[in-house]
This record gives C-alpha cells, structure tokens and sequence, in this order.
C-alpha cells in the first residue's frame, strides 16, 4: 500500500520557519511526483507547492506561497522536502503530503498530515 508519511509540523512564530518532510516507505519516491496539500479550519484544502518526478524535477507554488517555500527532493533519502520560511499566520493549517505518476489536485496517495501553527 502506498502511505506517504508526514513529519516536521509544529507550533512557530510569525516570521519564522519549518521544514516538512515526506517518506513513502517502500516507494521510491524518484520517479513519483510529489504535491503538499494543506487544509485550514473552516477552509478548502489547497495545493500549496508540487515537484515532478526526477527526469524533469518541475516545481510549482501556489501564488501564497511563492518566495517562501520551497520543494526539494532528497533521493538518496528518499525524501520531498517542503522549506517554510517567513511563516505566517495565514500559512497555519494540516498540511498533507500526496503521491502520484503527475502533479495535481487529482493525486491518488496521500498521508495523515501534519499540523502547522503560526501564533505569536
């Protein structure tokens, strides 16, 4: 079964940053694309930030988070990385990490999420 698995939410100030992490335990994660996804109180889940997997490594932000974030894979770790800096309250949600053959609000594997907390 595919399973993405989540870490690295957690409570931050304004400004500040976190790094989220995903795995697909026995899933190499190289030649699968990679969306995070996150979902606010009240709101609709929402892409926030998608790489392509390793042949083209395309990556794509929501227009929220464009020089803030950033996606990277780390392939010998088997791992997509979301950079979050200059945190805002705005950017507090469970953010969740999906799997597919392409980029896509469509993707078929997702994890349990993570929660994000931007507070003072």
């Amino acid at each position: 079964q595919v399973q993405p698995v989540e870490s690295g939410g957690g409570l931050v100030q304004p400004g500040g940053s976190l790094r989220l992490s995903c795995i697909v335990p026995g899933f190499t994660l190289r030649y699968y694309a990679i969306g995070w996804f996150r979902q606010a109180p009240g709101k609709e889940r929402e892409g926030v930030s998608c790489i392509s997997d390793s042949t083209e490594n395309n990556t794509f932000y929501t227009e929220a988070v464009k020089g803030r974030f950033t996606i990277s894979r780390d392939n010998a770790k088997n791992t997509v990385f979301l950079q979050m800096s200059s945190l805002k309250p705005e950017d507090t949600a469970v953010y969740y990490c999906a799997t597919d053959d392409y980029c896509g609000s469509g993707m078929g594997h997702w994890g349990q999420g993570t929660q994000v907390t931007v507070s003072s």
